[in-house]
């Protein structure tokens, strides 16, 4: 049997637009020990494989992180598979707050060093002694309150669209910078109640491990993250403490938590929330584009990309074995996740106001 996908992502992603079954969109992870990370990562290809089911999923010896696709019609066998697994039983599932089902169009399952990668040197210090847990409800209320430092452990680049109301955003790209950053921040306040929030809940528990070791007293992180916040809030109809988008890893690239939009086109300066990876292969520059620049440049960051698009496949081929490099960087621009495109593209143009 085949463990990986062979087909094409154009033709899967064709097959998934024609299907004609609902999917439904969940996340879980869990710090376990996997013995043999190659062999469990095969058998439950093996079983996810066989519902139809897709996603990213990272396996290592400290556990386990899932983003998946599962059609409605099957998700009860594969909530009963995951219990046929010791590691996986009782998993705690997290439910998208927007779902149309197009959240993946293959199954991915990767053995990885770590579940999530932090950065850290988890021998520096007790990755199990993390902080309190909160539920959606203790959190939106704690969060709240002006004595309390509510912190976001995500990327800027996911901060920029959606985050708590008053939360301190680190302008960082990757987590490790980030924690680093905080630690800093908030290194005479350490006797203050800390509340950490994540996309899931993944990233905070190493987070707060990591604010413990380093003194703090009080840490707290939100469980299930933002995707539960959402779930939870929307159920006992409380108007949300997180205002815009929350940004997923998978083809949405965002649900939408609050009407409120936050950000702005990195093309044109408009209100924008809509991220996307450049149409040009050579490129994928994910940056924020609204529907006016979308149907200008093509899906693309710039005109030069938006000229490549139109070149034959046998010239765009040969561009992108010329503009690549052994550090696979962009040649186009510095910095994938700081696109200055207005710059690039439209110097002149003025920012739009964002109406509150």
């Amino acid at each position: 049997m085949t463990l990986h996908n062979r087909v094409d992502r154009r033709i899967l992603k064709q097959r998934l637009m024609e299907e004609t079954f609902k999917r439904t969109t969940i996340s879980f992870y869990r710090y376990v020990r996997i013995e043999n990370p190659q062999e469990f990562r095969d058998e439950i290809y093996k079983e996810w494989d066989d519902l139809d089911c897709f996603g990213r999923i990272y396996v290592a010896r400290e556990g386990i992180n899932a983003q998946m696709s599962v059609p409605e019609h099957h998700l009860e066998e594969f909530l009963q598979k995951l219990d046929e697994h010791e590691e996986l039983k009782a998993m705690p599932i997290k439910y998208a707050a927007e779902d149309d089902g197009k959240s993946f169009f293959k199954l991915t399952i990767k053995v990885r060093p770590k579940i999530v990668a932090d950065g850290l040197d988890d021998g520096a210090y007790d990755v199990t002694d993390v902080g309190n847990h909160l539920d959606a409800l203790q959190f939106h209320e704690l969060s709240q309150k002006e004595d309390t430092i509510v912190v976001d452990m995500r990327n800027h680049y996911e901060s920029e669209i959606g985050h708590f109301s008053g939360a301190i955003t680190p302008d960082a790209d990757t987590f490790r910078k980030e924690i680093d950053i905080v630690v800093n921040q908030l290194q005479d306040r350490k006797g203050q109640k800390v509340l950490l929030y994540c996309t899931g809940g993944i990233r905070c528990e190493k987070a707060s491990a990591y604010l413990k070791h380093h003194g703090f007293q009080d840490v707290n992180q939100l469980h299930g993250g933002v995707i539960e916040y959402a779930r939870k809030i929307k159920k006992l109809d409380i108007e949300s403490n997180f205002i815009g988008k929350n940004f997923v890893f998978d083809e949405r690239l965002g649900e939408r938590i609050s009407n409120a939009v936050i950000s702005r086109c990195h093309q044109c300066g408009k209100p924008a929330d809509t991220h996307t990876n450049c149409a040009n292969d050579i490129c994928h520059l994910l940056f924020i584009q609204c529907e006016e620049c979308a149907a200008q440049y093509e899906g693309c960051c710039s005109d030069e990309c938006r000229d490549i698009i139109h070149l034959p496949e046998k010239e765009q081929k040969a561009l992108r074995k010329k503009m690549s490099d052994k550090s696979g960087e962009n040649k186009i621009f510095k910095s994938r996740l700081r696109p200055n495109l207005q710059k690039i593209n439209q110097p002149n143009t003025a920012k739009v106001p964002i109406e509150s």
